[in-house]
């Protein structure tokens, strides 16, 4: 339960470039609908950057390397997934911290590294302007 709605725990990343005017009006409709006392359905979590350079700049190919091995390590100690992926392990830190910053990735209290989703998506989606 969350401030009072019912809610499922996400279990889904979507990472995307996220225009304002539909993540807006996406968040007045859901506003509206607990409101009225709708179940809410299981939320994905949403990461959203203004630009495709801005979500790779932020979502580096090391960092994508970092989450895929992680995926399949599960918890893990940093140094430990340094070694997996045969980096530096403040690099692979660095890039750790960067992640946990954007939710993609958590640390339990024994200091481990995992990634909480059961998938992550990152959908982009490239259209040309129609001419004048």
């Amino acid at each position: 339960m969350w401030n009072g709605w019912e809610v499922e725990v996400a279990r889904k990343a979507i990472v995307r470039v996220a225009d304002w005017a539909r993540t807006k009006a996406e968040l007045t409709d859901l506003a509206h609908r607990a409101t009225a006392g709708e179940a809410l359905p299981a939320a994905d979590y949403q990461l959203g950057f203004a630009t495709v350079s801005q979500l790779f700049d932020e979502l580096t190919p090391a960092r994508l390397a970092l989450l895929d091995a992680l995926k399949g390590l599960g918890s893990v100690t940093v140094a430990a997934l340094a070694r997996h992926l045969g980096r530096d392990v403040h690099e692979v830190d660095s890039d750790t911290a960067k992640l946990l910053d954007l939710g993609l990735v958590e640390r339990n209290a024994a200091g481990l590294v995992c990634v909480p989703w059961e998938e992550i998506q990152i959908q982009v989606t490239l259209a040309r302007a129609k001419a004048a």
